[in-house]
């Protein structure tokens, strides 16, 4: 029997009113909509923005088969948790089992098998080496994730890029407002995926002695929702922590306040605007 247990990685989904059928219960088509919103998780788990890591690995995933295995039924507004594991690699298929769980309950369970294939003559590849070390590598439990930590000169080129893509194009932050002298003397952190992909950045100065200030904090958008910016920031205060500062502040978006208060970060003074953006001060003791 399916258990909880044998899955690492878990989705969890409220079932919409829209889902439900004229019995009340789940449509029994939309449980594969669940797996395949999971497996969507389950790559970001694995710190691996899907398209991307697609391209680099020159091929994609179809579908092959798909089968579903009924025992209970989720109902409206039930919360529901999605599990997803690799649990078989061929030569060219994959398989990923997953599973429907109303708390320690399944629901359904079932595979989803994939073939690596050519996007442009859909004829199918081996899987590649890089992809199945990445899959076992999750399974077993070893980090997704490298937090490098050093000056402009190591990671400027990989924390610039990052920084570019969320706050020049995406919020549309002026780019002579963006860049500054500071980039020189800070200690940076670039978060990267076991395909060495940077994927989030941030910066550590010094603030007044014994007061450090992070700064510059920014995740890309398909790896947001996952932990890469918490390392990151963890790295930061770590690297604080060994010269020796005794306190931490910085200047949250207002939106990413609560990011930083599971971190440990309480707000300080009113909110205020920075770069046409709602911001407030938070700190915390090291």
């Amino acid at each position: 029997m399916t258990t909880r247990a044998d899955y690492r990685h878990f989705e969890r989904l409220r079932v919409r009113w829209a889902e439900i059928d004229m019995q009340g219960i789940v449509f029994n088509g939309h449980y594969l909509m669940y797996f395949d919103t999971a497996v969507a998780g389950y790559w970001r788990a694995m710190a691996l923005p899907y398209q991307e890591t697609m391209q680099y690995l020159d091929g994609d995933l179809y579908v092959r088969k798909s089968t579903l295995e009924y025992n209970g039924s989720a109902r409206y507004d039930d919360l529901i948790d999605v599990g997803v594991r690799t649990q078989r690699i061929g030569n060219s298929s994959m398989v990923l089992a997953c599973a429907v769980f109303r708390g320690d309950q399944l629901l359904v369970s079932g595979e989803l098998v994939y073939v690596f294939a050519d996007p442009a003559t859909m004829s199918s590849r081996p899987v590649p080496q890089q992809l199945r070390d990445l899959l076992e590598g999750f399974e077993a439990g070893k980090p997704m994730v490298d937090v490098r930590v050093g000056a402009w000169d190591e990671l400027g080129r990989e924390a610039g890029a990052i920084r570019t893509t969320v706050f020049v194009e995406e919020q549309k932050i002026p780019a002579e407002m963006e860049w500054d002298a500071a980039d020189a003397v800070a200690v940076h952190a670039v978060a990267y995926n076991r395909l060495g992909r940077p994927l989030a950045t941030g910066r550590l100065l010094e603030h007044v002695p014994g007061v450090a200030k992070i700064g510059r904090m920014a995740v890309l958008p398909p790896m947001r929702g996952t932990r890469i910016g918490r390392s990151v920031l963890d790295a930061l205060m770590q690297a604080a922590r060994a010269r020796g500062d005794r306190e931490v502040i910085l200047h949250a978006q207002t939106s990413a306040a609560g990011f930083y208060a599971r971190a440990g970060f309480a707000p300080r003074g009113p909110e205020f605007e920075e770069a046409g953006i709602p911001h407030i001060e938070m700190v915390r003791s090291l």
